[in-house]
C-alpha cells in the first residue's frame, strides 16, 4: 500500500516552515482507495513568493484547521503505507517536523518519484514535476497546489510501476509490510484480485517473485492455483506471502510482459520456456522473376516474413493470403499440379503458374501481402484497449522493430515518436516477442494501426 502526497508550505527558514495545504491519496498500486485533501492554518505568515507561486494567501487559511486538528487523519490514511512524493525527502521532513512539535514520533518508509524517474525514465531534460509529467503526456491541473500535484504524482507513480519490470519497487514494499504468513488467508488474497486481464506475481517472504503468469481473469486463475492439489501448487500455497498484479487492458500486452518477465526474473516455479514457433514464411524470387512465398522450418539465421506455431497454422494462413491477394498456390508451394494450379481453373489465379501474368504485375500483389504479413521497415503503433475506460494501450514498432508498450489518455496525441519514446516501457525485440505480436494481429480485430511521425 502507498500513500502518495504533496504538501505546500509557508516557505521560510529550514525546519521552521508550516504546512498550508496537504493532499494524500492512498493507492494500492492500481487505484486510489482513500483520499484526504485540506488547507491547513500554519499559524504563521506565508512568504510573498509562495503566495505568488501557489495562490494560497493568509486570508484563505484563517478558518482552515490547524495541523493538530488533521494529524490523526494523516496518521490513519498513511498507516501501513509507504509514502510516495516527488522530492519525498522534503515532504517527509515537513511531516516529521510538524508531528515532532506535537510530541509524536512519525515514522514511515518513503519512496521518491524523482529518483525512480531518473532510473526508469532516463535522459529526460528535466525531472521537475511539471516538466516531467508534461513530457510524458500526463495531464495536470492546479499546478503548485497540493491536490493537483498529488494527482499528477499518482499517475506518474502508476507509470513507474509499469516500467519497473524487475519489480524492485513492489519487492521492497512487500518486505516493508508486516503481512505475516498468509497461508491460512489465501481466500483473502483472492478476494482482493481483479477479474480483468493482466499478469499476476506470487511473492515469497523476501518479496522475490517465485511465479508469474498472464491470465484473462486474474482472480479466477489465482483461485484455481490455491484450490489445486498438484505438487507444484501445494508448494506455491505454502510459500506465498503476497500476490501482486498488473492489469494490461488486453491480452497482447499480458503475453508480451509474461514472455519478457519470465526470462528476466527467472521465477523458480515457472517452467522452462517452450519454443513458441516452429515454422516461418520466407520469400524468394524464382528463375522467372516471380516472388514466391514458401513455408519452412523456422531458422533465426535466415530472414523470414512471419512465424507460426506449427505447419498447419502456416498452411492455413498462406492459403488465406493466396485467396485474398489472388496469388498462385503452385508458386507458393500449396499445389503440386504439374501445369496450372486449381485456382486458375476457377478464375482465382491470373496465370502466373503458366507465365501468363507478367511478374511485375503479380509481384505487386505479393508485396501488398508482405505489407500485411510483416512489419518490414515500417514505424507505427498498435493501439488497443487500456486498463481503464479513458485510456488506450500502445505497442510501438519502429523501423520494423518492436520497442515496447505503454498507456495514454484518450485526449493525448501519440503519433509523434518523441512523445512515444517517453511513454514506452522498453522490451527486447526478440523473435518470441515478434511472434506474439504477429499471432495476435492475425487473430484479433479490436486493435487500431496508427502510423507515426519522426
Amino acid at each position: 500500500m502507498y500513500a502518495i502526497l504533496d504538501i505546500e508550505t509557508t516557505g521560510g527558514k529550514y525546519n521552521e516552515e508550516g504546512i498550508t495545504e496537504i493532499a494524500i491519496y492512498r493507492f494500492d498500486g492500481h487505484k486510489v482507495v482513500d483520499q484526504f485533501i485540506s488547507l491547513v492554518n500554519p499559524e504563521k505568515e506565508i512568504q510573498p513568493f509562495v503566495v505568488k507561486l501557489t495562490g494560497i494567501n493568509n486570508n484563505m487559511l484563517q478558518t482552515a484547521p490547524k495541523f493538530h486538528e488533521v494529524a490523526k487523519r494523516i496518521v490513519e490514511i498513511t498507516d501501513g503505507a509507504t509514502l510516495v512524493a516527488h522530492n519525498a525527502q522534503f515532504d517527509y521532513r515537513i511531516l516529521q517536523t510538524e508531528f515532532r512539535r506535537l510530541g509524536y514520533d512519525y515514522q514511515r518508509k518513503s519512496v521518491c518519484t524523482v529518483e525512480l524517474s531518473k532510473e526508469l525514465i532516463p535522459d529526460q531534460p528535466s525531472y521537475s514535476l511539471g516538466k516531467l509529467v508534461r513530457s510524458l503526456g500526463i495531464p495536470v491541473s492546479d499546478r503548485h497546489r497540493a491536490n493537483g500535484d498529488a494527482q499528477a504524482t499518482v499517475k506518474l507513480f502508476k507509470m513507474l510501476l509499469a516500467k519497473d519490470t524487475t519489480k524492485k519497487i513492489v519487492q521492497s514494499n512487500i518486505r516493508a509490510e508486516d503481512i505475516g504468513q498468509l497461508n491460512p488467508k489465501l481466500m483473502d488474497i483472492v478476494a482482493q484480485l481483479p477479474t480483468s486481464v493482466g499478469v499476476y506475481y506470487m511473492h515469497d517472504s523476501d518479496g522475490e517473485v517465485m511465479f508469474l503468469a498472464k491470465s484473462g481473469n486474474i482472480q479466477k486463475r489465482v483461485n484455481q492455483i490455491f484450490a489445486s492439489s498438484s505438487k507444484k501448487n501445494k508448494r506455491l500455497q505454502k510459500e506465498v506471502k503476497a500476490v501482486t498484479y498488473e492489469e494490461t487492458g488486453n491480452e497482447l500486452i499480458a503475453l508480451l510482459k509474461e514472455n519478457s518477465e519470465v526470462k528476466k526474473n527467472k521465477p523458480k516455479y515457472n517452467a522452462k520456456s517452450k519454443k513458441l514457433f516452429t515454422h516461418a514464411l520466407y520469400v524468394k524470387e524464382d528463375k522467372e522473376g516471380y516472388l514466391t512465398l514458401k513455408i519452412g522450418k523456422s531458422d533465426n539465421r535466415k530472414k523470414y516474413i512471419t512465424t507460426f506455431s506449427n505447419y498447419q497454422q502456416a498452411y492455413n494462413i498462406l492459403h488465406a493470403i493466396d485467396e485474398e491477394f489472388n496469388l498462385c498456390n503452385k508458386l507458393n508451394g500449396l499445389s503440386e499440379a504439374k501445369k496450372n494450379c486449381y485456382n486458375y481453373t476457377v478464375d482465382k489465379c491470373n496465370g502466373a503458374c503458366l507465365n501468363e501474368e507478367p511478374p511485375k504485375t503479380y509481384n505487386k500483389r505479393v508485396k501488398q501481402a508482405l505489407y500485411k504479413l510483416s512489419f518490414q521497415d515500417r514505424s507505427f503503433i498498435i493501439s488497443d484497449r487500456g486498463r481503464e475506460i479513458h485510456e488506450r494501450s500502445v505497442i510501438l514498432i519502429q523501423n520494423g522493430d518492436f520497442k515496447g508498450f505503454g498507456f495514454y489518455e484518450l485526449n493525448h496525441q501519440v503519433n509523434k515518436l518523441s512523445i512515444l519514446e517517453s511513454l514506452i516501457t522498453p522490451l527486447d525485440n526478440t523473435p518470441d516477442a515478434r511472434h506474439i505480436i504477429h499471432a495476435y494481429l492475425r487473430k484479433k480485430k479490436s486493435y487500431k494501426i496508427i502510423n507515426i511521425e519522426a
